[in-house]
Order: C-alpha cells, then structure tokens, then sequence
C-alpha cells in the first residue's frame, strides 16, 4: 500500500515535506533501541517520542514515515531535521494503540 492513500484512510496530519512510498509494514515501539534493531526498512513507525533523535533512527533503518501518536507536540527542531533528511513525519490524535488497530484492519501489519 501507498503511504498517501494510508494518510487519506486515517486522516493523518502530514507535518513535513511529503514523498509517497510503498509501505511494507508497521512497527510500534517508543524506544529508539529498539527500533533500530527491529523495524524494517519501510516500515511505518508508530511512537509517542518527538525529539529529533527519532530522525536519526528513522534515517538509520529507511523508515517510510513516522506517525507521532496522541496528539504529541513536535518541536519545530524535529520537524527541520525531517525535511532536511527526507523522513516523513505524520500526526495523529489516535493513541497509539488505536493507530495500530486502524493500521492493521486497513492491511498494513
């Protein structure tokens, strides 16, 4: 599936420069640890986590995109060094055991 058409289905807020991907998968982890150690290259990652150092990870592994669950506040620091490295971020009010629910009935597991 197309990250856009995943951003339409759950009305996602698209916070940097938006490129479409193909999406392989989802991994749902707020330790950067652990991410970095498991999540696959385009994935899509669910967190609660906005400091920047969620960018490094993200461009570490080829993250597709980042949603920042909860409504989570975004320093604008986050989202410069997003644009500047191409990572994809996305907002959403859902917690993030909604998203991961929204995430797998539209088939993205």
């Amino acid at each position: 599936m197309k990250l856009n058409e995943i951003i339409e289905k759950l009305s996602l807020k698209v916070l940097t420069n938006l490129e479409d991907k193909d999406i392989t998968g989802v991994y749902i982890s707020d330790m950067l640890s652990d991410v970095m150690s498991k999540a696959g290259a385009g994935n899509i990652w669910v967190t609660i986590q906005s400091h920047k150092n969620i960018i490094a990870a993200a461009n570490l592994i080829d993250i597709a995109a980042i949603i920042i669950s909860q409504g989570t506040d975004i320093p604008e620091e986050t989202i410069e060094l997003a644009n500047r490295y191409n990572v994809v971020l996305l907002g959403s009010d859902d917690s993030t055991f909604v998203l991961g629910g929204k995430l797998y009935q539209i088939g993205i597991a």
